[in-house]
């Protein structure tokens, strides 16, 4: 199974949620694959304390690095478009995000289901 780790997952991990912890075991054991993108490394990074950058790199080295490309974009842009007329504001991130998971037909690995529920993807929650 592809699975795209939303940048809560990765923090909760380096914060040693044992919910995220397990669930990355389970990820490994079941020789499933995690995914990450460029916006999920980049909302980590921010947020990083600097003693934390080591285990964030070794995080990251096993894990699949995946780019959206034009088409993803578009998707993410018109999902966005869509239900800001409906009312409703999905940020950037998550749009590309979600847009990457569906491209992939890969499920968001996420503790954020409300926002990821706004799109046509999977979502499981840990």
């Amino acid at each position: 199974m592809q699975l795209v780790l939303d940048s809560t997952f990765l923090i909760d991990h380096l914060r040693g949620d044992p919910d995220a912890v397990q669930r990355l075991r389970e990820i490994v054991e079941q020789g499933d694959d995690p995914i990450v993108t460029g916006i999920v490394v980049c909302e980590v990074r921010a947020g990083l304390r600097a003693n934390a950058e080591p285990a964030f790199a070794a995080l990251l080295e096993p894990m699949e690095f995946v780019q959206p490309g034009v088409e993803t974009a578009i998707a993410a842009g018109r999902w966005r478009a869509d239900l800001y007329r409906r009312g409703w504001t999905l940020s950037l991130g998550d749009a590309l995000i979600g847009a990457v998971a569906a491209t992939l037909g890969a499920t968001v690995l996420t503790r954020n289901a409300k926002d990821f529920a706004l799109m046509p993807v999977l979502v499981e929650v840990y």
